[in-house]
């Protein structure tokens, strides 16, 4: 009987948003394409899978590489398709780079050291490539753009320019995927998550009867933007590492749709029984050039803790979750003052079909933390702001004089 080739999988970043998508796009396929799937993270594991193909091992890939070939040097020497999603944040990006640029290296150094049928090496970097979080650059980014004159600061240029010189010299092939603002589901918190931020902000609103006012910019709020859906990344990955036609070849990743925050906000706000008002803006982002926001999330978030954990007490929901709001993140990705879009063109040519609908990789995404236990359940949400408004619209026509505001 002739035993078929299968491939062994090695993810990095496994508590995070995009390497737990990777795991879960994983498996979903059969055992006979891949027999294995390794996964790191340097937290303990925070999400448990039940599959018996995957394996995991607690790396911390700021360590030596010579104690990092120590131990992966038995559990990784199988290794076909190693995908590095691994990331340190900091909001300051000059500071990025000391930390995540030994974090690759050691990790390609240390992997090429131990697995000697290493197939493929898939790299997740971002748009910050193409400078887009520092001002108006040529829309839509695409993968034939030059490098700007980062000054020396951008750290993906500095984990390529190590992924082509090592992978020049190897028979394997690399990918690099660029995703655009991720939305998805961790287990943990993480540097960057839209989706868990906008969900405190938005159920903290509701507690306390705030209006939840678009905290960016007017410009930025009537521009069309786009966004990456996890499993939808995950996908372009696994499928540009197995795809013969894409050795050694970068892909832009967007769903393939677009939002305008003018409608996209009051949707997401009805999710969670809120109806959003029109916002008056102080921040006009006029200036089209540089950051405008019409209030901080940082100084809002600084004493809404207590509302958080009411609202758990009430409904459900990890009062810890609070913690793992990105509010300086939030703040840059909605008080941008020109747009960032993406294109699909490139991977569309070589063969890749997914489209990801953007709003409901949101309701997608909240549903996966309400499952986890880490939002509540926004049906229950809805259905009580449905019967408080009836509720007031009753007392109302009985002439108190009660508004409603907000849903409440």
């Amino acid at each position: 009987m002739v035993k078929l080739k299968t491939k062994v999988a090695f993810v990095t970043g496994c508590n995070g948003i995009s390497g737990n998508a990777i795991v879960e796009h994983l498996i979903r396929t059969p055992k006979t394409e891949w027999s294995k799937i390794i996964i790191t993270s340097r937290r303990p594991l925070s999400a448990y899978w039940q599959d018996p193909r995957i394996e995991f091992i607690a790396l911390d890939y700021l360590s030596p590489v010579s104690e990092l070939i120590e131990q992966q040097k038995e559990i990784c020497k199988d290794v076909t398709h190693a995908f590095f999603t691994s990331y340190v944040h900091v909001n300051d990006f000059k500071l990025l780079k000391e930390k995540n640029v030994p974090l690759f290296a050691n990790f390609l150094d240390s992997l090429d050291a131990v697995a000697p049928n290493l197939e493929n090496v898939c790299l997740q970097t971002g748009g910050k490539h193409y400078g887009v979080h520092l001002g108006p650059v040529k829309c839509p980014v695409e993968e034939s753009m030059p490098r700007y004159d980062d000054k020396g600061e951008n750290f993906y240029y500095v984990q390529e320019d190590h992924l082509f010189a090592l992978q020049k010299k190897r028979t394997w092939s690399h990918n690099i995927i660029r995703p655009h603002a991720i939305i998805g589901f961790t287990p943990h918190s993480n540097g960057m998550s839209e989706a868990i931020t906008m969900a405190l902000y938005f159920l903290i609103c509701r507690e306390i009867g705030a209006p939840a006012t678009f905290p960016g910019n007017r410009t930025f709020y009537n521009t069309v933007d786009d966004q990456s859906y996890a499993p939808g990344i995950a996908d372009m990955s696994v499928w540009a590492s197995t795809s013969p036609q894409c050795k050694n070849e970068d892909f832009v990743h967007v769903n393939g749709d677009v939002i305008m925050w003018r409608y996209f906000w009051p949707a997401i706000g009805a999710h969670f029984g809120l109806e959003i008002l029109e916002p008056v803006f102080t921040a006009t982002g006029e200036s089209g050039t540089h950051m405008e926001n019409n209030f901080s999330m940082i100084d809002w978030a600084k004493d809404k803790k207590p509302y958080w954990e009411a609202v758990c007490k009430k409904y459900g929901g990890n009062p810890d979750a609070f913690d793992w709001g990105t509010w300086g993140f939030f703040d840059w990705s909605i008080g941008k003052t020109w747009p960032t879009l993406g294109t699909n063109n490139k991977a569309r040519k070589y063969g890749w079909t997914r489209v990801d609908d953007t709003y409901e990789s949101w309701i997608e995404t909240f549903k996966s933390f309400e499952l986890a236990g880490i939002l509540p359940k926004s049906s229950v949400i809805r259905a009580e702001s449905e019967k408080m408004n009836k509720k007031m619209a009753g007392a109302g026509a009985g002439g108190n004089g009660v508004d409603k505001t907000n849903g409440h």
